[in-house]
């Protein structure tokens, strides 16, 4: 088992995992922390604990130090001046003329670096603008560009529901969201309504996704043949949360519809229709059921008659030539029609007094 302690840096961010050596660390602490990005200063939101060292990835990065009150006030004038430098950077992107916009400014804890954190339509060139910034800083400056949902992360806003965004109060990463989930989830596919303020699918779709798959999984779908306690039927509307499916009897010009439980109704089978039939006190035919039998056997020897013709039909190379011959007979009798003709004209132009 391997000790863990988990920090976040931003208020609404990832949480990251550190060993926390012999330091007595506790929820709500700050510790001073070393990352990819340098010397941080991070929250404590998971105390300590332990887990299995499988689930952890090696090698884990130690706390530095428990954040004295020097430490403290040193992140509280980076916060002040991350403002100073936001609007610095805005006067500096208008006067450069750049499609962007300046969403996030952050400093580094040991302020050795700046980050930038901005949004655009495509690619912008901001060579001349690190420029600017670093000859008015006089410290290493980095511009990252990040995407709509990341912006609606930061600057939060209300959803249509009426709350603020859910990224923005407790959702430290995003989940991956699609338009199947809607499409099971019965709602309305029409774009302003299942898109959040970022213009994404709402990310409030995958929390209910789990008990639609369960409950579709155990319900029909709507035309499915079913057998129900008053018989054999079609489902025509299916009621997911509530359980409950309407299910059509009889032919077009007597048409039925009658609600159902899921549990009251099973897929369509002659066993399942069979025992429904016994349940209810109906009684089976088995005449019918050997009238159905008998068709069955008449369709399968017309079946095996038909292919016993087609076999039939299909000629072996040696009776080919018999088929020619066969077709030259209808010209020696045209023939022999022909010299009987002129054997009569023959005897027409004999004179008379011979």
């Amino acid at each position: 088992m391997t000790k863990i302690v988990g920090v976040r840096f931003k208020p609404v961010g990832k949480l990251y995992y550190f060993d926390p050596l012999d330091f007595e660390i506790r929820g709500g602490d700050h510790v001073i922390v070393e990352t990819s990005r340098g010397i941080e200063f991070g929250e404590v939101i998971q105390g300590i604990r332990e887990v299995d060292e499988s689930s952890v990835i090696k090698p884990l990065k130690g706390v530095l130090r428990l954040a004295t009150q020097e430490d403290i006030d040193r992140h509280n004038e980076n916060r002040i001046k991350e403002k100073e430098a936001y609007d610095i950077c805005c006067e500096k992107i208008e006067k450069h003329g750049l499609e962007m916009k300046l969403i996030e400014v952050e400093y580094a804890f040991d302020r050795n670096k700046i980050l930038f954190y901005f949004t655009a339509d495509g690619r912008v060139d901001f060579r001349e603008l690190v420029k600017d910034l670093a000859s008015v800083f006089r410290t290493r400056i980095e511009l990252r560009q990040i995407g709509v949902r990341d912006e609606s992360k930061t600057l939060g806003s209300i959803g249509i529901c009426g709350r603020n965004l859910c990224c923005s109060q407790f959702l430290d990463e995003f989940v991956p969201v699609s338009i199947k989930m809607a499409k099971e989830q019965g709602l309305s596919l029409n774009p302003s309504k299942i898109s959040g303020v970022c213009g994404r699918l709402m990310c409030c779709l995958k929390y209910e996704q789990d008990t639609y798959e369960e409950l579709i999984a155990e319900s029909p779908k709507a035309g499915a043949r079913v057998v129900t306690p008053d018989g054999v039927g079609t489902v025509t509307n299916v009621a997911l949360l509530r359980g409950r499916v309407w299910v059509r009897f009889g032919s077009d010009d007597d048409v039925k519809h009658k609600e159902f439980d899921v549990s009251e109704i099973e897929p369509y089978s002659e066993e399942a229709e069979t025992a429904a039939r016994e349940k209810a006190g109906e009684p089976v035919l088995q005449e019918s059921l050997e009238a159905y039998e008998q068709d069955t056997e008449k369709q399968q020897k017309k079946r095996e008659h038909k292919k016993h013709l087609q076999s039939k039909k299909k000629l072996n190379p040696d009776q080919k030539p018999k088929q020619k011959e066969d077709a030259k007979q209808p010209e020696k009798s045209s023939g022999k029609r022909y010299y009987r003709g002129r054997a009569k004209n023959r005897a027409a132009q004999k004179p008379k007094d011979a």
